[in-house]
C-alpha cells in the first residue's frame, strides 16, 4: 500500500482505480465486434463510472453510506483461468474476465478498509461490498449460461 497523507489521497486513488477500469472497459466495447459483448463491456464501464462518482461525491460532500451487507462470495472466479481481451472475446471470456476484475477491485478495496479507520474504512467495506456484489452476479451469470451448458 502507499503511504498516504490524508482521506483526500486515498479517495484520489480510489478514484483514479475506478477510472482506470471506466477506461478499460469502455477501450474493450469499441474493440469488440460482436455488439452483445459491446453492451456487456459498456454496462461494466457504467458501473464503473457510478463508483467513481460515488468516491467523488464522499470526496466533496463527505456523503457517506449504511453499512453493506456481507455478500456470499461463489468462488467460481478462483477455479478458472485467466483470460485475455480482445475483439473477438466470447460471452464466457467477458463473464471471466469481469469477475477476475471484479474480484481484484474487492481485494483493493477490502485492503484500504483494513488500513484505514473509522468512516473511511466504512466507506471501503462498503465499496468491496459493491464489488463483490457485481462479483456474485457475474458468477450466478457464469453458473446459468455458461457452467448448466457442459
Amino acid at each position: 500500500m502507499r503511504d498516504w497523507k490524508s482521506v483526500d489521497d486515498v479517495l484520489d486513488f480510489a478514484i483514479e482505480s475506478e477510472q482506470r477500469a471506466v477506461d478499460f472497459y469502455t477501450k474493450l466495447a469499441e474493440s469488440v465486434t460482436d455488439l452483445n459483448m459491446k453492451k456487456v463491456f459498456e454496462g461494466l464501464a457504467g458501473i464503473e463510472r457510478g463508483h467513481k462518482a460515488r468516491l467523488q461525491r464522499i470526496k466533496l460532500k463527505g456523503e457517506m453510506a449504511e453499512a453493506a451487507p456481507k455478500v456470499l462470495d461463489l468462488q467460481i472466479a478462483d477455479y478458472l483461468v485467466d483470460v485475455e481481451p480482445g475483439p473477438d472475446m466470447d460471452y464466457q471470456d467477458a463473464l471471466i474476465l469481469a469477475m477476475k476484475r471484479e474480484k481484484a477491485a474487492y481485494r483493493l478495496y477490502a485492503d484500504l478498509a483494513r488500513v484505514t479507520h473509522g468512516e473511511l474504512s466504512k466507506i471501503f467495506f462498503n465499496l468491496a461490498q459493491d464489488e463483490a456484489g457485481h462479483k456474485m452476479h457475474f458468477e450466478i451469470e457464469y453458473d446459468q449460461y455458461i457452467l448448466r451448458d457442459n
